[in-house]
């Protein structure tokens, strides 16, 4: 029978949030440099759950060491490792080279510094909130659903969780701090699922900029 929930998060947990990392970057690890995906991996993590880095390492290894059997693949009762661009009979040592980056991060402290997101999971890791409002109410389904912009705002926050329109006003506020400039910021909102331009006159920042204000003004009884 397949892996239960629990025991997947148990055994292979932080395995599949690094190799999540990867999606859409290239696996182009080597013993002398981590890839892009992994920095990004690195720099979130040490930064959210510094924790979790010797628990990944740990994962790695033991998958790079006990990759599931015949049995265990016949009874489903593995993690299925995604494709990540590589031959099969290579995994094993990549494997062994993202867990001994991460134990070199470890021991030497070497914390990727604060940065400006470079992957579009760590979009998606740091601004988790974001990344629902935006593909959840800003998708190309929205003229369809919404007379406007305003009022995707106003059905977000009229159906979300007090505690959830706070974190994405934060959010939108640490995203406004990195001071991107508007072709950047436009990326972000890709990225974090937004298909639809912002409405007029406002570029990406100016609209994120008023939505945080539209959310935190009183609401109307």
């Amino acid at each position: 029978m397949p892996l239960s929930p629990r025991e997947h998060d148990r055994r292979y947990g932080e395995l599949d949030q690094v190799i999540r990392a990867y999606a859409g970057q290239p696996a182009d690890d080597t013993p002398q440099r981590p890839s892009r995906a992994l920095i990004a991996y690195l720099r979130h993590t040490w930064h959210t759950r510094p924790w979790a880095l010797a628990v990944a390492e740990r994962q790695l290894r033991e998958y790079a060491e006990h990759p599931p059997g015949r049995l265990r693949l016949r009874l489903g009762e593995f993690y299925a490792l995604p494709d990540v661009g590589l031959p099969q009979s290579e995994i094993q040592q990549w494997l062994h080279c993202l867990a001994d980056h991460i134990e070199h991060s470890i021991t030497e402290g070497a914390v990727p510094p604060p940065a400006v997101p470079e992957t579009r999971w760590e979009w998606s890791a740091r601004f988790p909130e974001l990344g629902q409002f935006l593909g959840g109410w800003f998708s190309q389904d929205m003229p369809d659903e919404f007379d406007d912009h305003d009022a995707a705002v106003d059905d977000y926050r009229t159906t979300t969780a007090p505690q959830l329109v706070a974190r994405l006003v934060g959010e939108l506020h640490e995203l406004l701090a990195l001071d991107l400039d508007e072709s950047d910021c436009a990326l972000a909102a890709a990225e974090l699922g937004m298909e639809i331009d912002p409405p007029a006159p406002y570029g990406p920042s100016g609209w994120f900029a008023s939505v945080a204000a539209r959310l935190t003004m009183p609401q109307a009884e």
